[in-house]
């Protein structure tokens, strides 16, 4: 017996359960499969098991893609206040958090309950446990999808199986061979927001500050972020570090600015003029984490009083703490990455209705597609906005 959809959505993640609700608002057909057990495995582990869901202020100027114009129009169409506004009509309890990103003060399942709710009330038919073999085109159009459970036949075939990224979760390449299987470009893939690794030597110099965290400015070309450094066993982590490893290439260096927003040569003229008898290292140890402040001290070369350093002395200290430069040696990779960068090229696709231009029916969306946000709940508003967008077309 085969099977016959208007929509057919392969992937029950973010993107995919926003369009399955949206195009069966629109009075729709829909079938949304998925090969995991349970849906929005990946909404269900972020922002710590409560999602962070959005961020208010996403915009276009939050995401890398080769082409930076194509989230616009289903950004703008879809908006972080649109989602919120149905986080509320459910009655989930959320804050914001720094830098506008907005979590659930309960748990991530009541955004997983709120889009199944929504696929419930308009008859989206979920399957789960269940692996797709072929996708092949109808010649008198839509398509034949071969299924472990059967054949399903349809007229608009959406592709929301996300990433490379997290393949512990079940993420797969299977959104890149449809999309190659149809004719459709590829921009080079690689792991994003994603901690960096170090070479052992620089490690072994670095070994006595794993596990501390400070606040950090880490910048590569013209663009830095400010948030938390965290030093790891493996190499550098923390917001500061996902956020530019987005941008970082193999062989280039990055800058570190610890405590950015601190005077600290101004600090140690004050500790000099207070104490001239304390250490540097004591000195740092008023604004920097101990082991830290030791390190720093010793990178520095500096001993003795700080009553009888000088400026320079001082400016070297400063340097040490806010001027540093560091080439990775790589990644954690896929394993830990949070997104995959690149993807489908946006070339190939409508950026209203995210439809392949040269393959009537066949729709990309979410992660598979050559659009990745930033951390803080961009990539989930890319998800909203690219599958409403669908929703809205299918």
């Amino acid at each position: 017996m085969t099977e016959k959809c208007n929509v057919l959505i392969l992937g029950a993640g973010a993107a995919g359960m926003m369009c399955a609700l949206r195009a069966g608002q629109r009075g729709r057909s829909v079938i949304i499969l998925d090969h995991a057990k349970a849906p929005g495995e990946k909404i269900r582990i972020s922002g710590g098991g409560r999602c962070n869901f959005t961020n208010i202020h996403a915009g276009p100027k939050n995401y890398l893609s080769n082409n930076p114009h194509f989230a616009k129009s289903a950004l703008a169409r879809y908006t972080p206040r649109d989602f919120v506004s149905l986080v509320e009509k459910h009655r989930i309890a959320f804050h914001e958090k720094a830098l506008g990103q907005l979590f659930c003060d309960d748990s991530a399942k009541d955004i997983i309950r709120m889009l199944l709710s929504e696929m419930q009330a308009v008859g989206a038919k979920l399957r789960l446990s269940t692996d797709i073999s072929t996708v092949e085109a109808i010649p008198t159009g839509g398509f034949r999808v071969f299924t472990s459970a059967g054949v399903i036949e349809t007229e608009s075939l959406v592709l929301a199986t996300g990433g490379k990224s997290i393949p512990k979760m079940g993420a797969t390449g299977f959104a890149y061979r449809i999309a190659e299987q149809f004719g459709l470009d590829l921009i080079e893939t690689r792991p994003g927001l994603v901690p960096l690794t170090l070479e052992p030597t620089q490690l072994e110099k670095l070994s006595a500050l794993s596990g501390i965290a400070v606040p950090a400015e880490i910048s590569h070309g013209k663009t830095g972020f400010k948030e938390a450094l965290l030093f790891t066993h493996r190499g550098l982590s923390g917001p500061s570090v996902l956020q530019i490893s987005s941008y970082w290439r193999e062989g280039d260096e990055i800058r570190l600015k610890m405590e950015p927003d601190l005077d600290v040569i101004g600090h140690l003229k004050t500790a000099k003029k207070a104490n001239g008898r304390q250490s540097a290292q004591t000195a740092l140890g008023d604004i920097l984490p101990k082991r830290l402040a030791q390190h720093v001290a010793e990178r520095a070369g500096v001993t003795g009083n700080i009553g009888d350093m000088s400026d320079r002395t001082l400016s070297a200290l400063t340097a040490a703490v806010q001027e540093w430069t560091i080439k990775p040696s790589g990644s954690e990779g896929y394993r830990t990455a949070e997104v995959t960068l690149g993807g489908v090229d946006t070339t190939n696709l409508d950026s209203k209705s995210m439809q392949a231009k040269n393959v009537p029916g066949l729709y990309f969306i979410g992660e598979c597609v050559d659009v990745t946000g930033w951390l803080g709940g961009y990539n989930f508003q890319w998800a909203w906005a690219s599958g409403h967008a669908a929703g809205e077309s299918v």
